[in-house]
């Protein structure tokens, strides 16, 4: 017969570092960055994990050692979420899609929707919709080409070419377009306001002349 006997495991940590390393890790402020609501409920399940685990930990028994093990496992796979949630390879995925999908309505057009849905209250039609009429109306303007398959990162890097003075500001509106739209995020009245703001903006620049290199 073969009896398996506990193999102490060579790790140096107690209760008190292990609680320590655990308030360290989720102070972090990524975890603070991310959705309210997603970190709410991944944090509420991760706090009764972790308050069961350190309240049967203990440094002289191998159980103990074993449990802090998986307090480590725990904040790893949390990071990871994390990661994928708002870094950038969420990043990546969200600015993969284009503006438009189908037939194109005028800047005015998409104006109006976008009034009407932030009338209503419905935020995120009215964050799409405002974007759209800001990228539609450049293209009215001819300082975009009419492109399908176009990203909103790719329309506000080409317009702030032309349009220098608010480069900055079509970024952040490209951003504002693919949180809503590609990842998931809720539009907000702010949001909403910033864009409105950056089309009236686009509309009183005028272009810069490229020269020719």
């Amino acid at each position: 017969m073969v009896t398996f006997r506990p193999i102490d495991v060579p790790v140096d940590i107690d209760r008190d570092s292990a609680r320590r390393a655990a308030a360290e890790e989720l102070s972090d402020p990524k975890y603070r960055d991310a959705r309210p609501n997603f970190l709410q409920e991944v944090g509420q399940w991760l706090g009764d994990r972790l308050e069961e685990l350190l309240n049967s930990l203990s440094s002289d028994t191998p159980g103990g050692i074993f449990g802090v093990l998986l307090v480590v496992v725990l904040l790893i796979v949390l990071v990871v979420v994390i990661r994928l949630r708002t870094g950038k390879i969420a990043r990546t995925s969200r600015a993969g899609g284009a503006v438009f999908r189908g037939q194109r309505k005028s800047a005015d057009d998409y104006r109006r929707s976008a009034g009407e849905a932030a009338a209503a209250g419905r935020f995120d039609d009215a964050v799409r919709d405002r974007f759209r009429a800001v990228v539609r109306a450049l293209e009215e303007r001819a300082l975009l080409d009419t492109r399908s398959g176009r990203t909103a990162d790719e329309a506000a890097a080409e317009a702030g070419l032309l349009l220098p003075n608010v480069a900055d500001r079509l970024r952040q509106g490209a951003r504002l377009f693919d949180d809503v739209h590609y990842g998931g995020r809720e539009g907000t009245e702010a949001a909403y306001q910033a864009l409105t703001e950056l089309d009236e903006r686009c509309r009183r620049e005028r272009p810069v002349a490229m020269v020719a290199s």
